[in-house]
């Protein structure tokens, strides 16, 4: 039902007893298949290895801001930026079966007041492409935000053009939101920006969803999932 203010005018539901939310802080996030760990710099090397070079420039196609590193020393310069950054806050994905950083996930638009916050800047090496440790890294992000720093909206913005990413986004329980047209120029090219989102009256069925997918049962012994994500997602 609508509410209606004492002008006639309808207005939104109230939030009740809502405060602001802490600002997320560097901390480690553990799950079973990864752990995140706050940027730091004995991460430039593995993160060089399985990011870098021309081999793995399309890796970084969509970032806005980077290009592939072309050495250890590069990447260390990228990682001391990213770690020192104020406006938003950087993980290593560091898949346990490999014991090394292996990708990036970054929180930007941190709005404490307002309880929402993005996460984006994300890039993961091939090997933990398409895997229980990449879909787990997320999930953790979100579990963090949601479920202990008790925000209202995550959100996840991507160039209409990265299909993989909008699928990966989808998959995952987001809502596609719309599209802003000619939001930006990088790289000399135009990007029209999609956005999707998950809030917090959401995210339980989501989290639950995830979790399923996640448990070992869902996995036969060489590791084939049983229900695709996306599956769970639909049901």
């Amino acid at each position: 039902m609508t509410r209606i203010n004492e002008h006639g005018q309808p207005i939104g539901d109230p939030v009740e007893r809502w405060t602001p939310r802490q600002t997320p802080s560097p901390v480690v996030l553990e799950g079973r298949h990864v752990r995140l760990e706050p940027l730091a710099a004995d991460h430039a090397e593995p993160l060089f290895e399985s990011l870098g070079g021309e081999e793995n420039a399309d890796l970084w196609t969509y970032r806005i801001d980077l290009e592939a590193p072309s050495s250890v020393k590069e990447t260390a310069q990228l990682v001391a930026h990213g770690a020192a950054a104020r406006d938003h806050l950087t993980f290593a994905v560091v898949p346990r079966s490999e014991g090394e950083a292996r990708g990036l996930t970054s929180l930007y638009r941190i709005d404490p007041d307002n309880g929402s916050i993005e996460v984006g800047g994300i890039i993961y090496a091939r090997s933990l492409q398409r895997t229980p440790a990449s879909t787990e890294a997320t999930y953790l992000l979100a579990r963090h935000l949601f479920d202990e720093l008790g925000y209202r909206r995550l959100e996840w913005k991507l160039d209409s053009c990265n299909e993989p990413s909008a699928a990966a986004a989808r998959r995952l329980g987001f809502s596609y939101e719309g599209r802003h047209r000619n939001a930006l120029v990088y790289k000399g090219r135009n990007r029209d920006t999609d956005w999707f989102s998950i809030i917090d009256a959401e995210w339980p069925a989501i989290r639950e969803r995830i979790e399923t997918w996640l448990d070992a049962a869902n996995f036969d012994p060489t590791g084939r999932q049983r229900t695709s994500l996306s599956e769970l997602m639909a049901r």
